[in-house]
């Protein structure tokens, strides 16, 4: 069964809590968990920008909204419990239980009308219907905005010079933390031109070992005989280690050839050079940061 949405978890969630006891968290979500059958590797699913599982993110959400409606109760960190509201709305056997439904709340219609109160106090109530909770709408927009900026560096770096694009390539690896200081990158770093060597790099600030670049502004899948080509030179200079890096892509039988390898070569295609170049802020700068905050239980520990 598909991970449910958190609106389909509100119902299950205050009919777990409809004894009257407190459950704790960890309860609630191998309850729900169960429930809903899900497996194992359903139930370890994370969020793409965060180590939460999706699971309980959702349930989590629930909880929030069920809370503002004044239908369970945190009693204590950790621990959730129905409140007599809750308790009333269950005696009415409803079907189902959204967002749409909590509007009949008043607690709940405050709640959404503080939250709008910015945007324009006499603007009517938005309800979110979306079955992604506030967290992964914001992991798929950033995801979005991510993925623009992506294809946008990445025609920037194919319309550069050659000359360039292998200045890139170092400040990549001096990003990734390769060959120690600019200064000693510049000296160690040498576009030979020959036996499909571009350039070679410390390893380490010390220099014990040294890594081997090839840089390829392309437009065409970059191929096995390229590849072969680079691992026989690799093999002339008797080094162990090599980065292929292309603006283009790599074809199956280069990818499968370099797994078979005595040497290691790492092959890096357009699309991973400029998601590390966002990671390491090459050729990019931070326009805005967003802050998701969250409490601070360990904070209200001694609030009693």
């Amino acid at each position: 069964m598909a991970i449910p949405d958190y609106q389909t978890l509100m119902l299950p969630l205050l009919k777990w809590l409809s004894d009257g006891k407190p459950h704790t968290a960890r309860e609630t979500y191998n309850h729900l968990s169960r429930l809903f059958k899900l497996t194992a590797d359903e139930m370890s699913q994370e969020l793409p920008n965060s180590n939460q599982p999706i699971i309980e993110n959702r349930i989590g959400w629930a909880k929030t909204y069920l809370k503002k409606a004044g239908l369970i109760n945190n009693t204590q960190r950790g621990i959730w419990q129905i409140s007599e509201q809750g308790s009333r709305l269950l005696q009415t056997n409803p079907t189902k239980l959204t967002n749409q439904e909590l509007l009949n709340i008043p607690e709940f219609l405050s709640f959404k009308q503080l939250s709008h109160s910015s945007e324009n106090q006499t603007k009517q109530t938005e309800v979110n219907t979306d079955e992604n909770t506030p967290t992964e709408l914001m992991d798929s927009s950033y995801q979005k905005i991510r993925e623009t900026l992506a294809a946008e560096l990445l025609n920037c770096i194919k319309a550069c010079s050659p000359a360039f694009f292998e200045r890139l390539v170092v400040d990549v690896m001096l990003a990734l933390g390769y060959g120690g200081s600019r200064h000693d990158t510049g000296k160690a770093t040498r576009l030979t031109k020959d036996g499909g060597i571009d350039g070679i790099i410390q390893e380490d600030k010390l220099g014990l070992d040294m890594i081997y670049l090839q840089a390829k502004r392309w437009e065409a899948t970059v191929g096995r005989p390229d590849i072969q080509k680079f691992a026989g030179a690799l093999q002339g200079e008797r080094a162990k280690k090599g980065v292929f890096i292309t603006t283009s892509d790599f074809s199956c039988e280069a990818i499968n050839y370099v797994k078979h390898l005595d040497v290691k070569i790492i092959l890096i295609n357009g699309a991973r050079l400029a998601e590390l170049m966002i990671d390491y802020n090459v050729g990019v700068s931070t326009r805005q940061v967003y802050e998701m905050k969250q409490i601070d239980g360990d904070y209200f520990e001694d609030a009693d």
